[in-house]
């Protein structure tokens, strides 16, 4: 898969005279199609017959449907943010914050950014500002890369979420007011959950960050730890 026109490498029409179309033009039909009836109906023909043009002609900028998708995902998840955070617990949580808006502007983006595909500058980019923050805390490499993955799967997990929560507590306590004692223990957790709704994302968040909080302090050093066994040593000579 060639990723030269996600990188500015090929920002228009390669042959033939002066192009028309521009791929900004192709990625906002193609979003538009998209938003209103899922990924599914994008095609390259439907979104050359949306602007106008023959299938034929959207190959002249996009070699093919994957090409097309990853655009789509760089042009609808949008530039990395600029976090202003003071430390990296509250960096992270406004950029998973941020990174769950962009999904439920764009919940065909889920799909997209599943398996391989092209991959450009902002999606990387949003990758680079979550592992900035994470420097100097003690992880590794490793950790920083598995750390961003574990906060993007509760990110995508919350969005994935079609239903929100304060509506299946309806739907489940509809459901429990006729057959709650097939369920005694769900029935005493939602009469005892008369609070916190909707919370789902924030907690998980939380928790993953505490997560790492007890992580990083196990990394540092130990204060007066080197005083102390050289105290040790010079008590026992």
């Amino acid at each position: 898969m060639t990723t030269d026109y996600l990188w500015g490498g090929r920002s228009g029409a390669t042959r033939g005279p002066k192009p028309a179309l521009s791929l900004e033009r192709i990625a906002a039909a193609a979003i538009a199609i998209a938003d209103a009836e899922g990924l599914a109906a994008v095609s390259m023909q439907r979104v050359a017959a949306d602007l106008g043009y023959t299938k034929m002609s959207l190959y002249r900028y996009l070699p093919g449907k994957a090409e097309l998708v990853a655009l789509m995902v760089e042009r609808g998840i949008g530039e990395p943010p600029v976090l202003r955070a003071t430390d990296w617990a509250a960096g992270l949580k406004q950029w998973a914050h941020l990174l769950l808006a962009g999904y439920l502007r764009h919940p065909w983006a889920l799909a997209a950014t599943v398996g391989p595909r092209p991959l450009g500058p902002n999606e990387l980019g949003w990758m680079e500002s979550a592992l900035a923050l994470l420097e100097g805390t003690g992880l590794t490499g490793a950790e920083r890369l598995d750390a961003i993955a574990v906060l993007t799967g509760q990110v995508r997990m919350i969005a994935e979420h079609t239903m929100p929560e304060a509506h299946l507590g309806r739907a489940i306590a509809e459901v429990l007011r006729r057959h709650g004692e097939r369920f005694p223990v769900l029935a005493a957790t939602m009469a005892d959950a008369t609070t916190g709704q909707d919370q789902a994302f924030d907690f998980g968040l939380e928790r993953i960050l505490d997560g790492l909080r007890v992580l990083m302090d196990a990394r540092r050093p130990r204060r007066g730890a080197g005083a102390g066994r050289a105290r040790k040593v010079r008590g026992s000579s």
